[in-house]
């Protein structure tokens, strides 16, 4: 794989922020079309629960490279809903909901967001600010640094690797 070349930037969309938080080699892999295990068995929960869940708001609205789990307006107010089955990779779901703020920001679009944990029934609104975009601004250098690597990142372990779609690719 060393000989790989990126013609272009990376297309930066909402999966490779939320694997950017969580694990830097499932970025290298995605950015080059290696997609994750299809039938990993949290893999199908997960499209379960977004499926499931929520059912009177708008479901997969799509934008470029991003695709909001759900969409509503609350009384005059644009909210991107994103649907997890668990918080216990919180920080990476509010920075992929963060990135899709941004990305409706840049189009003029003012939103509010909602991480979404319905087995947990817990929800928790964002709200975009200057903190959050910086932090968004330096992940988007980093990826794109990561993406632009002849060699995927070390292995690391992590708590995530144990339910990892992408486990065969570095552990397998």
């Amino acid at each position: 794989m060393s000989g790989y070349d990126l013609s272009e930037s990376p297309r930066i969309g909402g999966t490779i922020v939320w694997y950017y938080y969580i694990c830097n080699r499932q970025v290298w892999l995605m950015t080059r079309g290696i997609e994750p295990d299809r039938r990993d068995d949290a893999l199908i929960l997960g499209r379960l629960i977004d499926e499931q869940s929520y059912r009177r708001d708008k479901h997969s609205v799509q934008l470029g490279d991003n695709r909001f789990d759900i969409v509503s307006n609350e009384q005059g107010v644009l909210v991107v809903g994103e649907i997890k089955k668990s918080s216990r990779s919180k920080e990476a779901a509010r920075m992929q909901l963060a990135h899709y703020l941004y990305e409706l920001q840049k189009k003029g679009l003012q939103a509010e967001g909602d991480l979404l944990f319905p087995q947990e029934r817990y929800r928790e609104r964002l709200i975009l600010d200057e903190k959050i975009t910086e932090s968004l601004e330096n992940a988007y250098k980093d990826i794109r640094e990561i993406a632009l690597s002849p060699k995927p990142p070390s292995l690391r372990k992590t708590r995530f690797c144990a339910k990892c779609a992408y486990k065969d690719w570095c552990w397998g």
